[in-house]
């Protein structure tokens, strides 16, 4: 198999280029100090894969040099600068890695609320700079016992609300796509009454930026605020309107206000800066190191898995509509995909049937399901030539039969996922849950039961269930300088057992003839994930 070659258009932390550079079947081109004419005309037609960030436009340009690309990884949440339609065209899909920075973005979303009830930066300011000792122009207000206005409760929101719950604040959250229990469960209020949120003390946002959001405060909104309110935006610029931000904080409808984001940046010029009572950040929510080092590292192995077929972590366009799709389904589409490539891999043998089951919540959505599960057993075979697509038409053509079972929940798991392989040889069956949010498990294997992360380099030995076998593995393991990460056993009532043995370092067709010559083994498998 020849290298697949990923791009890195913009500058990323160097953890994430060594990911790239230390894979096997990846060939790095760091582009990210190459003139963008050249980055258009000459380099973007080698790329399989390429990592952008906000200096590289994904544009017509781009989409007309990026013959061979297959996907696009924006390191970064914004995808603003990529015509998402274009890449849909030429059947390209995009990704963005939405949860790198959430931590930075919580914590600055923090600084802004305590930096205006506290007129922080003035105070600072007028000691630092004016070197005035006026202690009585700074009596700042407390957040203890003061009302939280949270509006959308996902990943940055939540977390902001649990530190707020710290403060001893109380909190109310607007969000009509989640379930009421995600915000009762943390002790706070959930609403679907906009107005409780408008009559808080301090208004945060954490919504998406979409025709629904744009504007979503605007002067009919401010007007039935409190007097004294405080309002602060970390999320995206336009979710405020800005006119009628700037009459609000002008007049003293609004007390302070914290900004990070504008509707247009750099925004130099915004008139916002001429007020003594906003706090202004030029953007900062993604701007700490560590964020920077998960968000490359996240890029980098998003930008592996999707040139390998394995998965497409976070798509943008999938013809799935997977942006409509409920939260909690998105790592369960991930997690099947990767069960059928390990399927696959697993049984190296022409496909007959591929059947989905599914138990729980997820039983909604088992259409999608089975399609990803088609495109990781089908990728092994038929690489590009299979996608989201065509998946289901080219499983016709090969004539697969595609099954799909819904099953009543028995399983004491909220949700369970399963694929039953048929193959010309046989069957290979694979289940898989998800823990919490997006823990991903495989937790059954042809009947064994395991606790597995299905990621890494994994050799599947099924044996007599007899002392000394666990020795033996590992013996020839190790007699060819490979280290175990991780062992686990499955073992059933008819004297045989399963080992999943992860490995650092590539299995050769030697270890694997080894394994297979020992007198306990029944087969040996080998599948990277």
């Amino acid at each position: 198999m020849s290298k697949i070659t990923v791009v890195v258009c913009d500058h990323i932390h160097q953890k994430g280029l060594d990911i790239l550079a230390n894979d096997a079947d990846i060939n790095l081109i760091n582009a990210a100090d190459e003139p963008k004419d050249k980055l258009i005309s000459e380099i973007i037609s080698l790329a399989d894969v390429a990592i952008t960030r906000s200096s590289t436009d994904v544009d017509q340009a781009f989409l007309d040099n990026a013959i061979n690309v297959k996907a696009i990884v924006r390191a970064g949440v914004g995808v603003d600068n990529v015509d998402i339609d274009g890449c849909s065209k030429k059947g390209i899909v995009v990704m963005n890695v939405p949860t790198a920075n959430t931590i930075a973005a919580v914590e600055l979303t923090m600084t802004h609320m305590l930096s205006c009830v506290r007129q922080f930066p003035y105070a600072h300011n007028n000691l630092k700079l004016d070197r005035v000792w006026r202690r009585q122009d700074w009596y700042g207000t407390e957040l203890k016992d003061k009302k939280l206005g949270v509006i959308g409760f996902g990943n940055i929101g939540s977390r902001v609300a649990k530190r707020s719950k710290a403060f001893e604040m109380d909190v109310v959250a607007y969000d009509p796509y989640i379930d009421a229990s995600k915000v009762t469960d943390c002790d706070m209020t959930y609403t679907k009454n906009f107005d409780d949120i408008l009559a808080c003390d301090v208004i945060t946002i954490h919504t998406p930026k979409n025709e629904e959001t744009i504007g979503m405060i605007g002067k009919e909104e401010i007007a039935k605020m409190k007097d004294g309110v405080v309002l602060i935006n970390c999320a995206r610029g336009g979710l405020y309107d800005e006119e009628a931000l700037l009459e609000g904080l002008t007049s003293g409808k609004i007390h302070m206000a914290g900004i990070d984001v504008f509707n247009k940046e750099p925004a130099t010029d915004h008139p916002l800066l001429n007020l003594n009572n906003v706090t202004l950040t030029p953007h900062l929510g993604a701007n700490t190191k560590e964020s920077q080092q998960n968000i490359a590292i996240q890029a980098a192995e998003n930008a592996i898995a999707s040139a390998k077929g394995i998965a497409y972590p976070n798509a943008l366009n999938l013809p799935i509509k997977e942006n409509e799709l409920p939260n909690f389904l998105r790592p369960y589409l991930e997690l099947i995909q990767k069960m059928g490539h390990m399927s696959a891999q697993a049984t190296k043998s022409s496909v007959k049937s591929i059947k989905v089951i599914t138990e729980g919540a997820v039983s909604d959505y088992i259409d999608s399901l089975t399609t990803f599960a088609t495109v990781g057993i089908l990728t092994e075979s038929l690489e590009d030539t299979v996608n989201y697509v065509n998946a289901e038409f080219v499983a016709q053509e090969r004539n697969i039969n595609l099954i799909k079972d819904i099953k009543a929940n028995h399983s004491g798991l909220s949700n369970k996922i399963t694929i039953k392989l048929t193959t010309e040889n046989g069957t290979f069956t694979v289940a898989g849950t998800v823990l919490g949010e997006k823990a991903q498990r495989i937790i059954e294997i042809d009947g064994y039961m395991l606790d597995l992360e299905p990621k890494g380099k994994m050799i599947l030995f099924r044996n007599t269930d007899v002392p000394g076998v666990i020795g033996d593995v590992g013996h020839i393991i190790s007699s060819h300088n490979l280290n175990i990460s991780d062992f686990r056993l499955g073992r059933d009532n008819n004297a045989q057992a399963l080992a999943v043995v992860k490995v650092d370092g590539d299995v050769t067709k030697q270890v694997l003839s080894e394994l297979s010559n020992l007198e306990t083994c029944l087969h040996v498998g080998y599948v990277v994930i």
